[in-house]
């Protein structure tokens, strides 16, 4: 009997490990997907969406700027530049990977798109007569928003839209002025943090 349950043993831990390793190919983790190493520092504070924080220092944070024109088919143009930054595709993993991510877009503090992309073209009917505040805000693809020194990563244009006068032409130049009129960056301004510095 001794003869019989070594090879049987045997073949039983070959079985096993056969088994295991056709497990550990089995597709499930695929290159790239590997668990990240945690990315910054989530914090208690939250935007005006319940989003939490997430901090990172400022060597190699990502950065946004911002530059909002009147569109030549109407609308506004609105053109971000990023730096240390890359725009996640449609469907990609809810997870903060470091650099990544999407911008959210507000005018006056309201959240009005969420943008893959770096130009976007924003409609009229969000920016009626008067002077505006657009901010572009940059999250990462979990949800968090992507802060250093807890002031979230954020570019802010001040714009200015005017009717036309009486008997004037409905071009772009008589339909509407606008000017950029400054931005801020780093949080400043920003429409969950309205007293900071402009």
């Amino acid at each position: 009997m001794t003869w019989t349950r070594r090879p049987l043993a045997a073949l039983a831990l070959c079985a096993l490990l056969l088994a295991g390793s056709a497990g550990c190919d089995s597709g499930d983790a695929r290159e790239g997907d590997a668990s990240p190493s945690p990315v910054g520092k989530i914090l208690e504070d939250r935007d005006q969406e319940g989003r939490p924080y997430r901090d990172v220092g400022q060597e190699d944070a990502p950065d946004v700027g911002i530059e909002v024109q009147p569109g030549a088919a109407g609308g506004w143009d609105v053109r971000l530049t990023v730096r240390n930054f890359r725009f996640s595709p449609p469907g990609a993993a809810a997870r903060a990977v470091a650099g990544r991510g999407l911008a959210h877009l507000f005018v006056d503090g309201r959240p009005v798109a969420r943008l893959r992309d770096p130009a976007h073209r924003l409609d009229a009917r969000l920016v009626q007569r008067g002077t505006h505040r657009v901010t572009a805000r940059l999250y990462a693809d979990d949800g968090t928003v992507w802060t250093v020194d807890g002031e979230p990563v954020e570019s802010t244009a001040d714009i200015t839209a005017s009717e036309p006068g009486p008997g004037t032409t409905p071009d772009t130049a008589s339909r509407r002025k606008a000017r950029t009129q400054g931005t801020d960056t780093g949080g400043r301004g920003s429409p969950a943090h309205p007293g900071g510095a402009s």
